[in-house]
C-alpha cells in the first residue's frame, strides 16, 4: 500500500500528480484514456471509479490524474487519495521478479531495434525530454518511425495539455531535426 509523499500540480490546470513513497510500477508506463481502457487493471479502474476522471497515468512512484472541468481539485482529491492508498507495490504484488523480468524484456527489445536512427531519437527523448515530462506527471511514448515521420505520444498529463501539441512538440522535431536528421517530421498521434 504506497503512502503519498507529495501532490503536485502540473502544467494541465485538469491534472494534478501524486509523487509515492513505493512503486506501483517499475519502469513501464500504464496510460488509460478512459474508463474503457482500464478494464483488468485494478488500480486505473479504482480511480475511474471515484467518477469525474478523465485519464489515469502511472509509472514507478508517480500517479497523473486528469478530471473534468466539472469538478474542483479540493473535491475530489481525497476521494483519489483512498485507492491510491490501497494499491498493490511492485515489491507487494510480486515476490518473483516478474515484473523486472517484463521490463528488462521491453528494454532489450527497444535496444534491440535494428535502426541506429530509431536509438538516437530514443536515446534524446530519454536524456533531454522524458525527465522533464515525467516532472510534470506526463510521459511520451514513440509509436513509429516509417521513412522520415516520427509519430509520438503523449501521456498523463501531457495527453491533453495544450502547450505539449505545440511546444514541446516544435522543441522535439527542432532536437531531432538538428541532432538527428533534418528531413524528420514529429506528429503527435
Amino acid at each position: 500500500m504506497p503512502k503519498i509523499a507529495d501532490i503536485q500540480e502540473t502544467p494541465n490546470p485538469n491534472a494534478v500528480k501524486f509523487i509515492l513513497k513505493e512503486a506501483v510500477s517499475h519502469g513501464t508506463s500504464h496510460s488509460f484514456k478512459k474508463r474503457e481502457d482500464a478494464a483488468g487493471n485494478s488500480l486505473a479502474e479504482s480511480l475511474f471509479d471515484v467518477g469525474n476522471v478523465v485519464s489515469v497515468f502511472y509509472m514507478d512512484k508517480m500517479i497523473t490524474v486528469e478530471k473534468t472541468d466539472e469538478i474542483e481539485w479540493d473535491e475530489i482529491l481525497p476521494d483519489l487519495a483512498v485507492p491510491i492508498r490501497a494499491a498493490e507495490t511492485v515489491s507487494s504484488s510480486n515476490g518473483n521478479g516478474n515484473a523486472a523480468a517484463a521490463v528488462g524484456g521491453a528494454i532489450a527489445a527497444a535496444a534491440a531495434s535494428d535502426d541506429p536512427k530509431l536509438r538516437e531519437i530514443e536515446a534524446i527523448l530519454d536524456e533531454r525530454i522524458r525527465p522533464y515530462l515525467a516532472g510534470d506527471g506526463g510521459w511520451l511514448e514513440v509509436v513509429e518511425l516509417a521513412g522520415n515521420t516520427l509519430r509520438i505520444r503523449y501521456e498523463g498529463a501531457c495527453g491533453s495539455c495544450p502547450s505539449s501539441l505545440t511546444g514541446t512538440l516544435m522543441a522535439i522535431e527542432n532536437m531531432i531535426k538538428e541532432e538527428i536528421d533534418p528531413e524528420i517530421e514529429v506528429i503527435a498521434t
